[in-house]
């Protein structure tokens, strides 16, 4: 779909100029105003899985498109390899460890979660290394508690200091009522999550990891002579989804987390504790095809380009431009984008000096008086400190209009 809609017609703008507020008007997005607006349609109920609990999260945002128990405490079962992939990617990001790294197979990790247990397992040799890539792709693919104990060791010496680095990422990510215990996701005491934390979960991988997220897609993967099959049914289902966890234990029930990308709009579907892998994978596709159905995602302004000028007080330049970092998308029932309002909020006064990326203020987009989603407006240049007798006619400038 495009991702441009002419439309917005002005921003409401706080601006310094003086102290003073003054309307600006935003750049219309180009190449848009012959696109006719898609019929504005109620949106019916979603539907609803066989769950303990369950979400549909916009990527995009972070928003909740649709949900129920949305925040109650579950056991999260091999979905927790999520969060063993994410810690993974952050440690290699950090130069802490490396993909070649050799990891050991030890005996507690195959004792603990190898071939005779009752979870999922690897099959890497016990006692024999094998590439960190390699063991990581055994836990993400086949669900390998083996080679997700395995990992653990290798990162941070057992499983418990493992798990208190999961915790400290989680938070670093904004999950706010999940606990780690271990990195594989089998029943422990004070091990939970929820529905909305694990989609955020989701989301972070995807965003701030894409190669590791890119695991979730693979369809099969052998160790040895053993080849297992991914575990997520809707990647042979739907070809628009590319990941992303599934779990089970007795007590956790069946659990699906999905992901897919339709064009340049992706959802998050949760589902857990459902009652069997079929419930599980045909709730899931239900809520991703009602998602993408219903709601569309527009760009309303690309990065690093201008959206506004700010007034810069004792600066060599007397103004500097202001833009965003990133893509700013915002997902919305379809038919409704025209009726979006932008709303740039920015300082009453800016004083050079100015750096480049600086946060300035935020870019807020409502919609019937909520806010979709909100991201910083920074600067899109450096505006140096001005000289003596400019900073000093500034200020005085500044004194007598206060």
């Amino acid at each position: 779909m495009s991702l441009r809609l002419a439309g917005l017609a002005s921003v409401a703008c706080l601006t310094a100029t003086l102290g003073l507020a003054v309307a600006q008007t935003a750049p219309t997005p180009a190449a848009a105003a012959t696109r006719p607006a898609s019929e504005a349609l109620p949106v019916p109920p979603p539907p609803k899985p066989v769950a303990k609990a369950w979400v549909l999260m916009d990527f995009a945002s972070g928003n909740v498109l649709a949900g129920e128990n949305i925040d109650m405490p579950v056991e999260p079962a091999s979905i927790t390899k999520v969060m063993t992939s994410y810690v993974i990617a952050a440690e290699l990001k950090g130069g802490k460890i490396k993909r070649d790294d050799q990891v050991m197979m030890t005996e507690n990790a195959w004792r603990s979660g190898g071939a005779g247990t009752d979870g999922s397992y690897s099959g890497f040799e016990v006692n024999k290394p094998a590439p960190l890539e390699m063991m990581e792709k055994g836990m993400v693919v086949q669900s390998g508690n083996d080679a997700a104990i395995a990992l653990a060791e290798h990162v941070a010496g057992s499983e418990q200091a493992f798990a208190a680095l999961m915790n400290q990422y989680a938070k670093r990510i904004g999950l706010k009522n999940t606990h780690w215990v271990n990195p594989h996701g089998l029943p422990a005491e004070g091990h939970v999550s929820t529905a909305r934390d694990l989609a955020l979960l989701g989301r972070a991988l995807i965003r701030d990891f894409p190669e590791a997220y890119s695991y979730n897609k693979i369809k099969e993967f052998t160790v040895g002579p053993i080849t297992q099959s991914n575990r997520n049914r809707l990647l042979w289902r739907d070809p628009s989804v590319d990941g992303i966890k599934t779990g089970h234990t007795n007590a956790a029930g069946y659990c699906l987390m999905a992901s897919a990308q339709r064009g340049d709009q992706r959802l998050i579907s949760v589902v857990m504790g459902s009652t069997s892998d079929d419930q599980r994978t045909n709730d899931s596709q239900a809520l991703l095809n009602w998602g993408f159905r219903f709601f569309e995602t527009h760009q309303l302004y690309p990065a690093g380009k201008q959206v506004a000028v700010q007034k810069v007080w004792k600066g060599a330049q007397d103004q500097v431009r202001l833009g965003l970092a990133q893509p700013l998308l915002v997902t919305l029932p379809r038919g409704r984008y025209q009726q979006l309002k932008p709303v740039m909020d920015v300082p009453a006064t800016l004083i050079a000096p100015v750096a480049k990326g600086q946060r300035i203020g935020t870019v807020r987009v409502m919609l019937d008086g909520k806010v979709l989603v909100q991201r910083p407006l920074v600067a899109l240049e450096a505006v140096e400190e001005a000289g003596f007798f400019k900073r000093l006619w500034h200020e005085l400038l500044m004194w007598w209009n206060s």
